[in-house]
């Protein structure tokens, strides 16, 4: 059984990284009036607030301005409700071998060569990720100078709708107790909270695998006060630049899912004294959407033939994404299906997840790993070149005579925090359907590689520990479990043959992402500490995109956090000056 065992996990190592793009969906769509589709915009309209899309941020800021404003919420992709293919956690895999437009997961390739993927439905990336819900540490808070009671309270407006205390079943109990053995301490029980140590973390699974995602906020909102439009796609801000100091935002042009083209205005003499256009389009949208506007690098834009409004050398830059690596462990016992519920929180810098499950394969019979999947032509094994059909074909093959137990097992994987090492974004051509080319540079500084090797070696000490034991077959050392990680075509970047004698090279030639992406429009360098756009007026970015570092272990619940606060902002100008004290340039 050992030598077969060591060929199907190679292959079931793709499986089980599937998981984090899941679809996300309550399974009954909620009765949202206010939810249209963009075919049905009037020509021109105007608005209190027009926000730039339907994500993670954008669903709970429209839900609170709504409740004093007429606002328009615009999202490029569809609902995700309805589909089949997203009612429970079961269902992984399926968005990766779907590469048509309406696919809530568009997939994208950075320069250093690692596979990734951005939102593009309502409710944006918590949709798509593994559903660890958590929030920013006190010290984080504390940083960027908000005001600790306002986020608290913001956060449990969230809760209160999408944040659930996980099942701890026996796969994710002997990784928690596994940390715990090797001296990730203290053990602080189920909380929301970032804290030193091993912690139970919330998700936004509920107790019968439904995800729950931000665009279940909008139940929050006022029916009256809100516009949603789906599958319409900004192409551009529009600028008035005559008569003023600077240029004044003061509408969008988008077209809808027939190309068709719409304008929207901020009303003039707006109820509201600030009426804004908002961009939440997240980390590569947002950067995009300036550029493709006029505001970014001067001699960028000219390249790409757009009329420069605003020389802005800083849109694009200090892009980051936290860097995952991970070991995949074949179980000896069936395991259950999990996603993140528990996290190590360690004093260097790294944080120690696990997943487990015998459905990576995306809840069918079909032979299919999804994003990793040689019928999309993701055969990394070989380079770009010579991923020849035959090439792919053989892979096919291979994968559809695999054993069920290749599915059984899971892994345990780290991510650092940070990451101090950045990149940057450019537009390839002038389509907002398009992705713009990302570099993320990972593991660039030796801080970051020195983070992942001590990751990885409390991955070590966990699979060798007494309470993990049940879950590793006696005869497959560490070594040998790392060998296999290295020989499974995670990434498009080329392996080092010492890679399984340094951890350092195994970092780096195993390197995935975890979907934390963030940057390009940063606090202190593109907007201001009220996330105002720097040199113009009525713009603001409200996403990751203007995160220095990531916060907490998982992002997603501080950006919905944001979009509630800076809603509560608009609303309540008082209210917004308790939250926010200025203090230097640290941003978020």
């Amino acid at each position: 059984m050992g030598v077969g065992l060591w060929r199907f996990t190679l292959s079931a190592f793709a499986g089980v990284f599937v998981f984090f793009l899941g679809f996300c969906s309550s399974e009954k769509a909620p009765n949202y009036s206010f939810m249209h589709q963009a075919t049905t915009a009037p020509a021109i309209a105007y608005y209190d607030y027009i926000i730039v899309g339907g994500g993670t941020a954008g669903c709970p800021l429209a839900a609170t301005l709504s409740q004093n404003y007429s606002v328009l919420l615009l999202e490029r992709g569809g609902a995700p409700y309805g589909n089949p293919n997203i009612t429970d956690m079961g269902a992984f895999g399926a968005p990766f071998a779907d590469v048509s437009p309406s696919s809530p997961a568009q997939r994208f390739v950075s320069e250093d060569g690692v596979i990734n993927s951005r939102a593009r439905v309502l409710g944006g990336g918590s949709c798509l990720n593994a559903g660890f819900y958590t929030r920013a540490a006190a010290d984080y808070v504390e940083a960027v100078g908000w005001d600790s009671g306002m986020v608290k309270e913001s956060y449990e407006w969230v809760e209160k709708v999408v944040a659930f205390e996980p099942p701890m079943l026996q796969w994710q109990s002997a990784v928690k107790d596994g940390l715990l053995e090797v001296g990730v301490v203290p053990y602080n029980g189920f909380t929301y909270d970032h804290i030193y140590g091993t912690k139970v973390g919330g998700s936004i699974f509920d107790r019968d695998g439904h995800r729950h995602t931000a665009a279940d906020l909008l139940q929050y909102a006022n029916p009256t006060g809100l516009t949603l439009l789906l599958h319409a796609t900004v192409h551009k801000i529009i600028f008035r630049r005559k008569g003023v100091v600077r240029p004044v935002a003061h509408g969008v042009i988008f077209r809808d899912a027939l190309g068709h083209k719409h304008k929207a205005y901020l009303k003039r003499g707006s109820k509201t004294k600030s009426s804004e256009i908002i961009l939440s389009a997240g980390a590569l949208g947002s950067p995009q959407t300036l550029m493709l506007s006029g505001v970014g690098p001067a001699q960028h834009l000219k390249a790409h033939n757009i009329t420069l409004v605003l020389d802005q050398p800083m849109v694009g830059q200090r892009m980051s994404d936290n860097p995952m690596n991970a070991i995949y462990v074949p179980s000896p016992v069936p395991v259950e299906v999990s996603l993140i519920q528990v996290v190590g929180i360690t004093h260097f810098g790294s944080y120690i997840e696990a997943a487990s499950g015998e459905n990576f394969a995306g809840g069918s019979s079909q032979r299919d790993f999804g994003m990793f999947s040689p019928k999309i032509g993701q055969l990394a094994t070989v380079p770009p070149k010579e991923r020849t059909p035959e090439a792919i074909a053989k892979a096919i093959d291979s994968m559809s005579k695999l054993e069920e137990t290749a599915f059984r097992g899971g892994f345990i994987l780290e991510k650092i925090m940070g990451p101090v090492s950045t990149g940057h974004l450019e537009l390839r051509n002038r389509n907002p359907n398009d992705n713009p080319s990302v570099t993320f540079n990972y593991f660039k500084e030796p801080e970051d590689v020195q983070r992942c090797v001590q990751g990885m070696q409390i991955i070590e000490k966990i699979i060798d520990s007494k309470a993990f034991s049940k879950f590793k077959y006696d005869y497959l050392t560490v070594p040998a479990l790392i060998n296999m990680t290295l020989n499974f075509p995670v990434n498009l970047l080329p392996k080092h043959d010492n890679a399984s004698g340094s951890l350092e090279q195994y970092c780096k030639d195993t390197v995935m992402t975890i979907w934390h992406y963030h940057g390009g429009c940063q606090v202190g360098t593109v907007v201001d500490h009220d996330y105002k756009v720097i040199g113009v007026d009525a713009l603001r970015v409200i996403d990751g995109s203007t995160f220095n570092y990531s916060p907490g272990t998982n992002p997603q619940a501080t950006v919905m956090m944001l979009g509630r606060v800076h809603g509560i902002k608009d609303s309540d100008g008082e209210t917004w000056k308790r939250f926010v004290q200025v203090d230097g340039d640290v941003g978020l």
